[in-house]
């Protein structure tokens, strides 16, 4: 049984990672290169405690618990006894590797090393290590405390004992996991943003506008359109990860969309600047007569479910774990498969 975690980087992703251990129990130590950015995870852990506090879901004796559980510092020696250390920093390679390098050179030979990447390559990251058979990925979904999805990825030289012990963690901090090898994008990224990017090159050719193309696919269920998702996300987030995607793939379908590099250019990440698709707090407004939207639907929704298809035909996930990844990482809410049976 794990009893200490650490987590290195305590964005919001990291933090609410670190809370999520710790409302399960264990001792969690936070570190953060500097200390502004150990002092700006301080105050991502409090507003998110503090904010459960003012809604009732957590009392002010439970905050005062969690946070007692977790050491922050600047320190990587601290991770040194720690049963497993996830690392959640920005999608850069060579930042991340050079994080398992440290952590290597500290930690424990039975300490565990997770990366919470989410389209890199876990064997790369591993690479750097001498213990890539201890080294996988365990990708949370933001925000990490309440999304109950967690994907588990064995890189090339995974100990599979290595795999059934974090997979019997994430069970016990309330996940579900799906686990698969080592693919860009793995299940969820590799879906979600081909999809995503095929809903933008259809504004950019100017078969649809964003405003058709989301209210079409709200009739599916799903819980907002593409194009605002993609806002969501981050534009220049969908760029890197496609770029990610593409160099492992080759496929069009990852190739990033002309518009979605010009917003970019432009300044307009989607909501976290001000504007994407859309300005913030602009919806999706369009009159659509039921035909159009069918087209629609089956022009974006067809090739997404194919896209599942495939690849559970290839033997990388099942039918049932890519539905469940969908499901619990982008509320789909019958999984893949169901969405054409939605509309």
């Amino acid at each position: 049984m794990m009893k200490t975690v650490g987590v290195i980087g305590l964005g919001t992703m990291g933090a609410g990672i670190a809370e999520v251990f710790a409302k399960a129990g264990l001792n969690v130590v936070g570190v953060e290169v500097t200390d502004p950015a150990l002092e700006a995870g301080r105050r991502n852990l409090d507003r998110s405690l503090d904010r459960q506090v003012d809604r009732g879901r957590l009392t002010a004796e439970g905050r005062r618990e969690i946070l007692d559980r977790i050491q922050l510092t600047t320190d990587f020696a601290d991770t040194a006894s720690a049963d497993l250390v996830v690392e959640a920093i920005p999608e850069r390679m060579e930042l991340k590797r050079d994080v398992f390098t440290r952590l290597d050179a500290v930690c424990g030979p039975d300490t565990i090393l997770a990366t919470n990447t989410s389209s890199l390559s876990v064997s790369e990251i591993a690479a750097t290590t001498r213990r890539p058979n201890q080294v996988l990925g365990m990708h949370f979904f933001n925000p990490a405390p309440v999304m109950k999805l967690v994907e588990v990825v064995a890189g090339d030289q995974t100990d599979p004992a290595v795999v059934a012990r974090v997979e019997e963690l994430a069970s016990l901090l309330g996940k579900t996991t799906v686990t698969v090898g080592d693919r860009r994008g793995f299940i969820v990224n590799r879906l979600l943003l081909g999809y995503l990017n095929q809903a933008a090159k259809l504004v950019g050719s100017k078969v649809a506008t964003a405003d058709e193309i989301d209210v079409a696919l709200k009739t599916t269920g799903l819980p907002m359109g593409p194009l605002t998702l993609a806002d969501v996300i981050g534009l220049d987030t969908c760029v890197e990860i496609l770029d990610c995607i593409h160099a492992d793939s080759g496929s069009p379908r990852h190739e990033a969309a002309p518009i979605l590099r010009e917003l970019v250019a432009s300044g307009r990440l989607g909501r976290k600047s001000g504007g994407g698709f859309y300005d913030r707090g602009t919806d999706p407004a369009a009159d659509l007569s039921d035909e159009r939207a069918g087209e629609l639907v089956l022009e974006l929704v067809g090739p997404h479910v194919s896209e599942g298809q495939a690849m559970a035909d290839s033997g990388y996930a099942s039918s049932a774990d890519i539905d469940t990844a969908m499901r619990l990482g982008c509320g789909y809410p019958n999984g893949l498969f169901g969405l054409l049976n939605e509309g």
